[in-house]
């Protein structure tokens, strides 16, 4: 009886959250795919059935590739770039000895609180083409010239929304791994040293597979998040037809009364979000080191 009592109420703590999810998430989800086979206007209520057409169109609309390379292009550099300096960052504050950690921890992590809309105007102000702006002003500066490039602009575009996103999330990650590094023995650190091993060594050989739990489920978060900041960035920051990713051309789409057309393109990015995301998961697979 005990055993039934406890079940019935694991199934009652657990229904809502089961029923709200299939609701909001899982039936949406289904919709989108039902939705990619047929032909219908954003706010028409009829329907024309039309099969794998829509995806016949879409891998042939250049414009849908090159905002899926430019997609691909964020997510290889911003990941890189992040984790990288990331996890620099992580090691220095945690392994040295400098004061004032905590209060570099606050710094680095301000930009995460920021919204997206805050930080594209930041950058937006630091961008601008004319005297104002500030790279332009120091790259004058310098230079001994006045110095005019377009940042927002092609070629540059892509570029400044990296930029972007990569000051908006390198001290959430930091501050992750800070976490992880500072629970690392100083013991085996300490016996390293005795055995001759360096600081680089000892991240290495120490400090990198010891987190590498922690590194691999983030990156596998990471990975999936940009996808959608790509999209709030480029929004947010780039004038309409500069540049696209795979989610504002979908948007994009879907405001041109494509609604069908804008659901294959939807399709096409979670299925390419989830095979990424099973990837990643399968080339960072590694046995687990114990503390």
């Amino acid at each position: 009886m005990r055993g039934r009592s406890r079940s019935r109420f694991i199934v009652l703590c657990t229904a809502p959250a089961v029923i709200l999810f299939f609701i909001f998430m899982v039936l949406p989800t289904l919709n989108v795919f039902r939705m990619s086979l047929f032909e219908r206007g954003a706010y028409s209520p009829t329907e024309t059935f039309v099969g794998l057409n829509n995806f016949k169109v879409l891998f042939q609309d250049t414009k849908f590739i090159t905002a899926m390379q430019n997609t691909i292009l964020l997510i290889a550099t911003v990941t890189i770039i992040t984790f990288f300096f990331a996890i620099v960052f992580a090691a220095i504050l945690t392994r040295e000895k400098i004061k004032g950690q905590s209060f570099f921890r606050v710094i680095f992590y301000i930009p995460n609180i920021l919204s997206v809309v805050v930080i594209a105007g930041i950058f937006s102000a630091v961008y601008k083409p004319d005297e104002n702006g500030m790279l332009n002003s120091i790259f004058s500066l310098v230079s001994g010239q006045n110095v005019i490039v377009l940042w927002k602009s092609q070629p540059m575009v892509i570029v400044s929304v990296i930029i972007a996103m990569v000051w908006q999330a390198i001290g959430y990650y930091m501050v992750m791994y800070m976490a992880s590094m500072s629970a690392v023995p100083i013991d085996l650190y300490e016996s390293a040293s005795l055995d001759g091993a360096g600081r680089l060594s000892q991240f290495f050989e120490i400090t990198l597979p010891l987190i590498w739990t922690n590194v691999r489920t983030t990156l596998t978060f990471f990975i999936i998040s940009t996808i959608n900041m790509a999209f709030l960035f480029v929004k947010s920051m780039v004038a309409p037809g500069m540049a696209d990713v795979g989610l504002s051309f979908m948007y994009n789409q879907k405001d041109a009364g494509l609604y069908g057309y804008a659901m294959a393109a939807g399709v096409i990015i979670f299925l390419f979000s989830f095979t990424l995301s099973a990837l990643v998961n399968k080339f960072t697979e590694r046995d687990v080191l114990q503390m």
